[in-house]
């Protein structure tokens, strides 16, 4: 057993894979002689050179692209985008393209799109956005969102032997916060499975990525009022893992959605609507969500705080579900 932050373990992920396969490489800016913005691809230009470690022009769709042919030519590139919010810049061949090739000639593409995303660090409106609801209505894509060092590992490696395109979502607030113990064998964690992390009989909240910690919070603190929420840890948002959403809320009755990203079109909607649909019956109360503010991600420390959905703010919104 190893203790390895968040971070370091998508580093470890990268290497194992690397090494596993051949043709997996890494491109992107500043991956390679400056080991990425945040430092998750330090000394792997070291360990495999600069044909595996590839700096590229400020160009996302320039290095998206070249990703996607080289993927449909047996390689399976994994693409960092310096801050995930840059991903935009690239969506015409993400979802024309990478998502759609499957289901035009037959064969998938193999590729990782991954780079910190998320707010919490004052990051403003270029660098602090949940871009997970952009590409969350495009068939042939999959999005993973890994909320430990464990699943971050384990995610990242099932994603570069997938044979589809993964969008894969790093909270840089979780970095080098979050820390886990890690066996020495090899960590595999499947794509489209969820995990109950506190179990609980009164209120389900499904959530993922950073706010699956401050749901937690909450619900350690809804415990010592006597109300046991159980909290859903999705890991991945496309696919989700639906039934074990619907096993949760039979069992409670309560839905509670928590999400960072903005309220209005986010993908907690969708997560509401199935449970309204699937469920209907064994709901005592509306199916509610927590999310961020219907604006831009603001800079000023205040403000971001009052924006994002905090554990008190999570807290208040479970206990008024429970009382319901």
């Amino acid at each position: 057993m190893s203790t390895v932050t968040y971070l370091e373990a998508i580093r470890d992920g990268l290497h194992e894979e690397m090494e596993r396969d051949e043709s997996v490489f890494l491109i992107g800016e500043d991956v390679a002689t400056y080991g990425g913005a945040f430092g998750v691809t330090t000394g792997l230009k070291d360990s495999f050179g600069e044909e595996r470690i590839l700096d590229t022009p400020i160009s996302e769709v320039g290095f998206t692209g070249a990703a996607i042919g080289a993927a449909m030519m047996g390689m399976r590139p994994v693409v960092e985008f310096q801050f995930l919010d840059f991903i935009a810049c690239a969506f015409n061949i993400i979802t024309n393209y990478a998502a759609t090739t499957r289901y035009r000639t037959g064969n998938g593409v193999p590729m990782v799109m991954r780079g910190p995303m998320g707010g919490g660090v004052r990051g403003g409106p270029f660098h602090s956005q949940n871009p997970e609801s952009f590409f969350f209505n495009t068939p042939g894509l999959k999005i993973v969102a890994p909320a430990t060092a464990y699943d971050a590992k384990g995610l990242l490696k099932s994603s570069i032997r997938d044979n589809d395109p993964v969008i894969f979502l790093e909270h840089k607030y979780l970095y080098r916060r979050m820390k886990d113990d890690l066996p020495s064998g090899e960590i595999l964690v499947p794509i489209g499975e969820g995990l109950v992390r506190k179990k609980g009989g009164d209120l389900s909240i499904i959530t993922f990525g950073s706010m699956v910690h401050r749901s937690l919070e909450a619900a350690d603190a809804l415990e010592k009022e006597g109300i046991h929420a159980e909290v859903i840890d999705l890991r991945s948002l496309l696919p989700f893992d639906e039934a074990l959403i619907l096993e949760s809320i039979k069992k409670t009755g309560k839905a509670l959605i928590v999400h960072e990203a903005t309220l209005t079109g986010g993908v907690g909607a969708e997560f509401a609507a199935r449970i309204s649909e699937k469920a209907f019956e064994y709901l005592d109360g509306p199916v509610t969500r927590v999310a961020s503010l219907d604006t831009p991600v603001p800079y000023s420390p205040p403000l971001e705080d009052m924006f994002m959905p905090s554990t008190q703010i999570i807290t208040n919104a479970a206990r008024k579900l429970a009382h319901y």
